[in-house]
């Protein structure tokens, strides 16, 4: 099989892979594609679901007794371990796989070594670096490295910049196709994070609406004072909400701040503490230590501006209406950043851009498509 053919089976593996997204965090999404001697695809899969069959089971139980002799051509390298399924490695070489190649080692230390085990059972392997799949496999492979949630934060604004007219009316900005997009979003990660301050001029909900929830997201408020209204929408106990509040010193006890968290908590809102300057990284890694694999911001340009700061942001969706404010005073989708020159202004990379009904969809990622593999990549 040339490379051009292997290339093409990898798309494919990608675009299957992709179909996961929401269902199987904090797994990584795989895709898995059988292929004969002759170079036909036999069976395809991909990983649905958090505990679910791998997408290498799934391709092999589509293809059963076909799958003798054939290649298998994965986004990521098969797991070597027993968790809730058993390890894929084991399976490709019961069915009679004498080929695989793969596009990105696992970087779990847990999972790795399937290359090496098929290998040394006398498998052909061969390690094949695909741009698709190591941007794919990116959010997995970050939150492996760092115990960090894969951060992604959205907002629409005006050809001119524009998230809110001064006077902090913002709905709507953006178009209907895009607000749909957005629900869609939501109901694909773990947890929504958005500031106290667009939380007292919204109220907003932060629920899936109008579209399919993969799942249910935590309603996160960086609210460092405990100013969460009680009759905010966020306290109906819909989904959990955890505010992030400064952390409680002696020197400093505030005895209204303490009883305001104390109200907060007898309807159900959670209270996790921030970090000196009321920074978000311990925060972030605590959440991920409790399951929270993605996190969407949406907020005002300060926090959006805070994790710029403190290197958390991974990727953001930007959408312009197609219309200008023109207001010196109207809010901004990034402020107080304030870099002194411009080699100080992390710089993302652009991904895409596509229209969503009116407006303009555009995608970026903070993070580079090679960082955090494996070593032995």
């Amino acid at each position: 099989m040339n490379d051009a053919a292997i290339r093409a089976h990898l798309d494919r593996a990608v675009r299957l892979a992709a179909r996961g997204h929401g269902g199987v965090e904090p797994n990584p999404m795989v895709g898995c594609v059988i292929v004969s001697a002759r170079g036909d695809t036999i069976a395809q899969g991909y990983h649905r679901r958090c505990g679910e069959a791998h997408a290498e089971i799934e391709a092999l139980n589509a293809a059963g007794t076909r799958a003798r002799g054939a290649t298998a051509i994965v986004t990521l390298e098969p797991c070597a371990h027993r968790g809730r399924t058993g390890p894929c490695c084991d399976a490709l070489l019961a069915a009679g796989i004498t080929q695989l190649i793969y596009a990105v080692a696992d970087p779990n230390a847990i999972a790795q070594g399937g290359a090496a085990r098929l290998r040394a059972a006398g498998m052909i392997v061969r390690h094949f670096p695909h741009a698709l799949a190591s941007e794919l496999t990116l959010p997995f492979r970050k939150r492996v490295a760092t115990k960090l949630p894969w951060i992604t934060a959205k907002w629409a604004q005006s050809i001119d910049g524009a998230i809110a007219l001064a006077s902090g009316e913002s709905q709507w900005i953006s178009g209907a196709r895009s607000r749909a997009m957005v629900h869609r979003e939501r109901g694909r990660v773990d947890a929504i994070l958005t500031g106290i301050g667009t939380v007292l001029a919204d109220n907003p909900r932060l629920t899936v609406r109008n579209a399919r929830a993969m799942r249910t997201p935590w309603r996160i408020v960086f609210d460092p004072d405990a100013q969460l209204p009680l009759t905010a929408h966020l306290c109906d106990n819909s989904a959990p909400t955890v505010i992030l509040v400064r952390a409680r010193r002696e020197a400093t006890h505030d005895q209204e701040f303490d009883e305001r968290v104390a109200a907060l908590a007898r309807v159900g809102v959670r209270a996790m503490e921030l970090g000196a300057q009321d920074t978000l990284t311990d925060c972030m890694r605590a959440l991920a230590a409790s399951g929270i694999a993605n996190v969407m911001v949406e907020s005002g340009g300060g926090v959006i501006a805070r994790l710029l700061r403190e290197d958390l942001l991974d990727e953001a969706f930007v959408f312009i209406a197609p219309f200008l404010v023109g207001d010196d005073d109207a809010a901004r989708g990034v402020r107080k950043l304030n870099p002194q020159v411009l080699a100080d202004i992390p710089r993302a990379r652009s991904l895409a851009a596509r229209m969503r009904g009116a407006d303009v969809l555009l995608h970026y990622r903070w993070r580079q498509q090679d960082e955090y593999h494996a070593l032995r990549e």
